[in-house]
């Protein structure tokens, strides 16, 4: 049983910025890629970062390039979204996944393991 507890969640002012974490644990097979995603309210979930297990490749959402850092420490199995410049349209509850497939990185359905979310709210 692999479970997925993000953190670091929280309420800030537009331009402001918070460091999500997710740490993993449990009966974990093999780590791959890891990634964020996030949802919010009346909306589908949609993908924002990525990490491969090395860290040497990297994934972003075109809304937030330059401005959101993913990154893993693998000794801790934790992955981190350092979010800058944050703006009142990236208000959503954040989740992290685990990738399961060989399908698109940037598809929720690649993903078998997922946390249950922190929320962050952006303020204008």
């Amino acid at each position: 049983q692999v479970q997925l507890v993000e953190s670091g969640g929280g309420l800030v002012q537009a331009g402001g910025s918070l460091r999500l974490s997710c740490a993993a644990s449990g009966r974990i097979m093999s780590i791959t890629t890891m990634a964020w995603f996030r949802q919010a309210p009346g909306k589908e979930r949609e993908f924002v970062a990525a990490i491969t297990w090395s860290g040497d490749n990297t994934y972003y959402a075109d809304s937030v390039k330059g401005r959101f850092t993913i990154s893993r420490d693998n000794a801790k199995s934790t992955v981190y979204l350092q979010m800058n410049s944050l703006k009142p349209e990236d208000t959503a509850v954040y989740h992290c996944a685990i990738k399961s497939s060989f399908r698109s990185t940037m598809t929720p359905s690649a993903y078998a393991y997922w946390g249950q979310g922190t929320q962050v709210t952006v303020s204008s």
